[in-house]
């Protein structure tokens, strides 16, 4: 591919990237979402997390532990519990940093 080819193709798909985000920006507008699709779009966030933070936590080497040997686990039932409690990030993201250092020096 030579590079003028290469230079209109990534034109092309960053245009095609803009122009497909920006119609549900300008549809949005003109659209109105039942309210019971508002209340689940509510739960995608959290549920993107746990799909990204859970197979670390539970299969930190490809294999399922549950076991007090996974301190990745332990790490992240401290975390859960400063969250539920305090509903603060910040104290949440250095309770389970903390906890995980402690607890790979220790295991």
């Amino acid at each position: 591919m030579t590079t003028p080819a290469l230079w209109a193709t990534l034109a092309a798909i960053g245009a095609i990237t803009f122009l497909w985000r920006f119609s549900f920006v300008a549809l949005w507008q003109r659209l109105r979402i039942p309210e019971v699709a508002e209340r689940a779009l509510a739960y995608v966030p959290a549920a993107v997390l746990a799909a990204i933070v859970a197979p670390e936590l539970l299969a930190p080497e490809n294999a399922i532990q549950l076991s007090l040997d996974n301190e990745r686990l332990l790490a992240g039932l401290a975390a859960g519990m400063v969250a539920w409690r305090t509903q603060n990030m910040v104290a949440t993201i250095g309770v389970g940093m903390v906890a995980l250092w402690i607890l790979q020096a220790l295991l």
